[in-house]
């Protein structure tokens, strides 16, 4: 089978063995597969080994199964990728993308492949059987949309607070319209005019161009509340938005943190945190719940994903990573 393979840095197009089905699970045939931020990152780092089979936001159909789950061959599916064991202390708290098992599993080889290898653990925990007139690139959001939410609930701030969104690519899209369905005000912020127009299409209370962030705070302030935001999400990873959320966040406000910056030398302001009693929280990936949540709202029209994505083959893969670099698309979608 055809697979997108790294090395150094770039997919070459491989043949390789389709995976077996050895044990519980089931093969997967990819339809696609859409490029996450963490898949760019990876690239961008290089910090994978040549050779990684990349890709985790997948929609395909059953070719295989030997499972104790009630799916079939020939039901089409969307899924997540990692699978808490529900039993640990961090299961217990709730992290579960901190659980040991959760970072373990993972498909084979990876969904820029035309065949995966899924496991039983996944099929009973992270699998979800498509049964509405939904296309295959809007239901492939059902994995970062479940990050979204999981990040929107551990931000914890009341019903219809004014939660702020610090960039505005595909995931501050998806952040803005998960805190709406969970009960808040989405406003937007970003560099780009497009997207901060776009924003507002997707259901945004209001959105605005960041400029000089004195300025812009103030001018935030003055149509929304002139205390500040009750919450900052920060989906930006520039060293930049840090400073701006301390100083769009009310005193008494919470930050959460759902990007990774460039470096670690961007530092915390820990009296700016102390004297103000801000919350400063994160959140990294999702749960099986949020999965199943994210895959309903998608599934029920509740999130609107259409014109969000841009699709690419196979082949064309590294200009999918390079046009979502240069920031010409708001997100890929690998057609296999």
């Amino acid at each position: 089978m055809k697979a997108a393979a790294l090395k150094s840095g770039k997919f070459e197009i491989i043949e390789t063995d389709k995976p077996l089905l050895i044990g519980k699970g089931a093969i997967v045939k990819i339809a696609g597969c859409g490029l996450c931020g963490s898949d760019i990152v990876k690239i961008k780092h290089n910090s994978v080994p040549d050779g990684t089979v990349l890709g985790h936001e997948i929609v395909g159909k059953i070719v295989e199964i030997d499972s104790e789950s009630d799916f079939e061959v020939g039901d089409d599916i969307v899924m997540g990728h990692h699978v808490p064991c529900f039993d640990c202390t961090f299961c217990y708290g709730e992290n579960y993308s901190m659980c040991r098992k959760f970072k373990r599993t993972n498909i084979l080889p990876g969904g820029f492949a035309e065949y995966i290898f899924v496991s039983e653990d996944h099929l009973l925990n992270t699998v979800f059987r498509i049964s509405s007139q939904i296309t295959d690139e809007e239901i492939s959001f059902t994995e970062p949309l479940a990050c979204c939410i999981r990040c929107v609930k551990r931000t914890n701030v009341e019903y219809n607070s004014n939660v702020l969104i610090v960039g505005l690519g595909s995931i501050g899209i998806l952040m803005g319209q998960a805190a709406r369905e969970l009960g808040y005000k989405a406003f937007g912020i970003d560099l780009i005019e497009e997207r901060v127009n776009l924003s507002r299409l997707y259901g945004f209370e209001e959105s605005f161009l960041l400029q000089n962030v004195e300025d812009t705070v103030k001018e935030m302030k003055l149509n929304v509340n002139p205390a500040g935001f009750d919450a900052v999400i920060m989906t930006s990873g520039a060293d930049s938005a840090i400073d701006l959320a301390f100083k769009a966040v009310r005193d008494g406000g919470t930050i959460n943190v759902f990007s990774s910056v460039k470096s670690d030398s961007s530092a915390y302001p820990n009296n700016e945190i102390y004297y103000r009693e801000l919350t400063v929280t994160s959140s990294y990936s999702s749960s099986p719940v949020d999965l199943e949540e994210a895959f309903d709202y998608l599934q029920h029209h509740k999130v609107n994903t259409e014109g969000l994505t841009t699709i690419y083959s196979l082949q064309d893969i590294n200009n999918a990573v390079s046009d979502t670099l240069s920031n010409k698309i708001m997100k890929a979608y690998i057609k296999i």
